[in-house]
């Protein structure tokens, strides 16, 4: 029962008691907690065709999370040409445009983010260790406005190369095709290299720096080139994968990726992560940052979660068999 008295004195009284009650304890909103009715702003930078494969896993996770679009977040998407000037002139207006955090997808648009801008929190994703390439200062204590996670694209070439080799016996020159003024793609493609030579195969290798470059040598791609096209992580070239998928299809030339959910968009196989759960990994980091937690106190995550993806449709198009072996080692096999 509660009991309250009119007396003076500083006694509380039962009305001002049961309000009390009614209303709860007074205590102070945490910094950067969601205000009733507040929709809090998520910048996105990326470099548009395949890559929106990781937004849509960021929303799906974000949403999970009970952080629901156009309700609790909005996203104010960017997706830019490859090139650095357009990643900062693209952070540089989400920041003007004052987003609560900015989510970058690969090594090079975040690190023109971080170039750009000078007060707002950023999410990331890089294929590469981010302290080697310059984006924090260690994995435990990012130690600045940067966080996020990253994973082992360049890093799987070996294995990658060899499960070609297991589905194509005769292989012996494989087609590539990167941008090598970009470092991320440099290190893949010398770790692609290597794994070549250890098989004894040719790597055949066609740089690029524009999507004017890469159209014109997907045009003039022919099958005698190669046995197989070998896919070289990068952001130009990634976010053209369903066009080499295309132009390779139409030559009747094997497709190996790094990513699985090319393999449903017509790729022969891929070794590697899923961008979309690559995306609903990062929406932990996005929410933190969101709730209030700074950048520099959340450990950066590495996704190290990969797996073996086979198109049978496309193996049969191709005349390739896909042994029984290599199917039970796949985690997703289309049928």
């Amino acid at each position: 029962m509660l009991r309250a008295s009119a007396g003076r004195g500083g006694t509380i009284t039962r009305r001002a008691l049961l309000a009390l009650v009614a209303t709860g304890p007074l205590l102070p909103r945490p910094a950067g907690a969601q205000g009733p009715g507040k929709i809090q702003r998520v910048g996105v930078i990326h470099v548009s065709g395949h890559y929106r494969e990781v937004l849509d896993g960021l929303r799906q996770g974000l949403a999970e999370l009970g952080l629901e679009e156009g309700k609790h977040v909005a996203f104010d998407v960017r997706e830019t040409r490859y090139d650095k000037q357009a990643f900062e002139a693209a952070a540089r207006d989400l920041e003007r445009s004052s987003v609560d955090v900015i989510y970058a997808v690969g090594a090079n648009v975040t690190a023109g983010v971080k170039r750009a801008t000078t007060r707002t929190p950023v999410v990331f994703h890089v294929g590469a260790d981010p302290v080697m390439i310059g984006l924090i200062d260690s994995i435990a204590k990012p130690g600045g406005r940067l966080t996020g996670v990253h994973g082992l694209s360049s890093d799987l070439a070996s294995k990658r190369m060899g499960i070609l080799k297991e589905m194509i016996p005769k292989l012996r020159r494989v087609v590539t095709i990167y941008n090598p003024a970009d470092p991320f793609s440099t290190e893949s493609a010398r770790r692609t290299r290597e794994a070549a030579q250890h098989l004894g195969l040719q790597l055949i290798e066609r740089h690029v720096a524009t999507s004017e470059d890469i159209r014109r040598i997907l045009q003039d791609l022919r099958r005698r080139d190669g046995d197989a096209y070998f896919h070289t992580p990068g952001a130009l070239a990634t976010s053209h994968a369903p066009l080499i998928i295309e132009a390779a299809r139409r030559q009747k030339l094997p497709t190996m990726f790094q990513e699985q959910g090319l393999v449903a968009k017509g790729a022969l196989a891929s070794y590697g992560s899923d961008y979309h759960e690559i995306g609903r990994v990062s929406a932990k980091h996005v929410q933190r940052v969101l709730a209030g937690r700074p950048p520099r106190d959340l450990p950066v995550e590495r996704y190290d979660k990969v797996g073996l993806a086979i198109n049978l449709r496309v193996a049969r198009e191709l005349g390739v068999t896909i042994t029984q072996s290599l199917r039970v080692q796949a985690d997703q096999v289309i049928q």
